[in-house]
């Protein structure tokens, strides 16, 4: 199971322990927030494309996010275009629902953070499976997803007026 493989990557820097396992799901930002008791603006949800290369492009951000084509082809010099359920699985061995960039060792796989999740104090990325999660500051998730580089790729929804 793909939690364990993250269970055991964890367990190198002593934080085996701060993941978190659900009774119910949190395969979705809304289900995520609901289980950890949060705004589902501080879910971090790893999305997955294509790279130019055959390869995969991972990005954390915050869960309230879109991805902005332009600034995405601006950054990347390519077309957004997700991968499928089965290339995710592939390329990072988690799959949908459970989707993190922890305990990746395929060197196909490239790791941003969105500059959408500085907003918060702590962000909760799913741990490998569909029911999981684990509270990191942004510097922590940065760190611990071997991520290359913070992006801006993102929309952040404007706030509802009252």
């Amino acid at each position: 199971m793909a939690i364990e493989k993250v269970r055991e990557y964890f367990r190198q820097f002593g934080l085996e322990e701060k993941i978190m396992e659900f009774d119910v799901s949190s395969a979705t930002v809304e289900l995520a927030a609901q289980a950890v008791g949060v705004e589902g603006a501080r879910i971090c949800k790893t999305l997955s494309f294509k790279d130019s290369e055959g390869g995969c492009i991972l990005i954390q951000t915050a869960g309230d996010t879109k991805i902005d084509n332009r600034k995405f082809k601006d950054t990347f010099g390519l077309k957004a275009k997700m991968l499928t359920a089965e290339e995710v699985v592939e390329f990072t061995g988690h799959a949908i629902g459970g989707v993190c960039a922890f305990a990746i060792n395929n060197p196909d796989v490239k790791v941003y953070c969105d500059d959408s999740m500085k907003r918060f104090g702590t962000v909760f990325p799913a741990c490998g499976s569909s029911n999981s999660a684990i509270e990191f500051t942004c510097d922590e998730l940065f760190r611990y997803s071997n991520a290359l580089a913070w992006i801006d790729v993102c929309k952040i929804p404007e706030p509802q007026a009252e």
